[in-house]
């Protein structure tokens, strides 16, 4: 039988006293969970049989630059019970380092490649963090909020003509096409004399 949300996080915090925050009470509510418990935490979400979060859905994460933060979100759905739940995890912006869950959920793996590629995120444990998007030897972080983009990368440049320049420029040739041809203005037949004046 499907849980609700407070009470996957009831089951949680009786387990976990001291690893479980309060729910917080936004349209869609989450967890803030201690980051040294994630592994633990998500093997238990995972194998617990009331529970059974078979599958993480996405494992993403956000920028706090301001409060020297980077926030990863974890969305868990047993496929089973059908119900879900979604909890968050705090690391230092300077030094993110979490556990991986890639052994709780296999489909993890390449979600937190990206995550380590566009945020900068060890993941302690993954059997293959690589950059997944980026090439081996970009310089940087681009999902970080203070990420500054360089000219070019090995001689290519990064700019692009803006679609919506192109677009518009297309436009008006169309529009210059489908016009009617302007009318000539009309000129007096050779020899043919002026009308008089009265």
């Amino acid at each position: 039988m499907p849980l609700t949300f407070e009470e996957i996080r009831e089951r949680l915090a009786a387990r976990f006293p001291d690893a479980v925050g309060p729910t917080v009470a936004a349209k869609d509510p989450f967890v803030v969970l201690k980051a040294d418990k994630l592994h633990e935490i998500c093997r238990w979400l995972h194998d617990d049989p009331d529970l059974l979060l078979d599958y993480v859905t996405d494992v993403t994460a956000v920028d706090y630059p301001k409060e020297n933060q980077l926030r990863l979100v974890y969305h868990l759905w047993s496929m089973k019970l059908k119900h879900g739940f979604k909890l968050k995890v705090e690391c230092d912006r300077a030094s993110p380092r979490v556990q991986s869950v890639e052994g709780v959920w296999r489909g993890a793996n390449w979600l937190e490649r990206e995550i380590f590629d566009l945020f900068g995120v060890d993941f302690e444990g993954h059997p293959d963090l690589r950059r997944l998007m980026m090439p081996e030897d970009w310089v940087g972080f681009p999902l970080r909020k203070d990420y500054l983009e360089t000219d070019g990368y090995h001689g290519i440049s990064h700019s692009r003509a803006s679609p919506l320049d192109a677009n518009l420029e297309r436009d008006k040739r169309l529009r210059a096409l489908a016009a009617p041809p302007p009318k000539a203005a009309s000129t007096p037949e050779p020899g043919a004399s002026e009308p008089t004046k009265p």
